[in-house]
């Protein structure tokens, strides 16, 4: 039996520093309640950057300030960041997988992805998985990545992967994780609501597996007052992103949360030996295969613009 846990919380909007002390602070609790993996959300680190869409596309001036701000405490693996979380993964003794801003320092170091980052109970990064194709106005500050990280990874609390928010509509990708023999199925989103839930429930019946959608609870208040994009937003809202944190049984369950509106952990505990029993009338990629007609083919290259030294 493992302990999950789904942090819906909210950053220290575009201050890394702080965000990352907040999630220290975090993983400590969910470890002290027995968590054995710790979730976050899309981009926790330095919190998603909600401006693409409300933000038009010809106010240049604002979309540069935002930019160079997002991309000044964005994230660089590894690094002095990452050895933070680390610290707090061994200490806690629990793995963590969250959402960060990653800067391509392999590269030009001014280009970003939505990074999913993964830390083991001992503090190691274990892998990192860059979405693959950014949404809408998401593309004015992420790149796309490519599949070098669409892994499942053998852990001591069961197989895990995850792909970030609407990378989920993309079945090919899904089936790359059916296929590694993905057991607990990671899903940190900025989404919520009813379509996201039943999107959620979907993947656990398609995969027979636990999906853990974790999302971020923000207020407009937690946002800088000096940020000119805030008042784009209707005056009458209150929150940016209310949250919809969930968690899924293989047969499509909910069985913890959703919860909106609120910061808060959501536990739920997984059987996982138990769970394999629902593949006995659907295993995607395995018995209710058919290779013999459908072939999948995946370049794991990593496609860098600089080879060798």
């Amino acid at each position: 039996m493992i302990k999950i846990a789904a942090v819906q919380a909210a950053p220290a909007f575009l201050d890394r520093d702080a965000t990352i002390e907040r999630a220290c602070e975090r993983i400590a609790e969910a470890g002290r309640a027995g968590a054995k993996l710790v979730v976050f959300p899309e981009s926790f680190v330095p919190g998603y950057p909600d401006w693409v869409w409300v933000v038009p596309a010809g106010r240049g001036a604002i979309l540069r300030d935002l930019y160079a701000r997002l991309l000044a405490n964005s994230v660089t693996i590894p690094s002095d960041t990452t050895r933070r979380l680390g610290e707090a993964a061994r200490d806690a003794g629990t793995i963590v997988a969250i959402g960060v801003t990653e800067r391509n320092d392999e590269a030009s170091g001014t280009t970003m992805y939505n990074t999913l980052l993964y830390i083991d109970e001992h503090g190691e990064v274990i892998g990192r998985h860059r979405k693959l194709v950014p949404t809408g106005g998401e593309r004015l500050v992420w790149a796309q990545g490519d599949a070098s990280g669409l892994r499942v990874h053998d852990t001591s609390a069961g197989r895990i992967g995850g792909l970030i928010c609407w990378e989920n509509y993309m079945p090919l990708a899904r089936y790359a994780l059916y296929a590694g023999g993905i057991r607990i199925y990671l899903a940190p989103t900025w989404d919520h609501g009813d379509g996201w839930l039943a999107t959620l429930r979907h993947i656990a019946r398609e995969g027979r597996v636990f999906v853990v959608g974790c999302s971020m609870a923000l207020r407009f208040d937690q946002l800088p007052p000096e940020l000119e994009f805030a008042k784009l937003y209707p005056s009458s809202r209150e929150w940016v992103n209310p949250g919809g944190s969930a968690i899924v049984d293989p047969t499509g369950a909910i069985v913890a949360g959703p919860i909106e509106g609120r910061e808060e952990i959501l536990y739920a505990e997984a059987d996982l030996d138990a769970a394999s029993g629902a593949n006995w009338d659907l295993d995607t990629a395995g018995h209710y295969a058919r290779p013999d007609i459908f072939a999948l083919h995946i370049d794991r290259g990593q496609h860098r613009l600089i080879d060798g030294n």
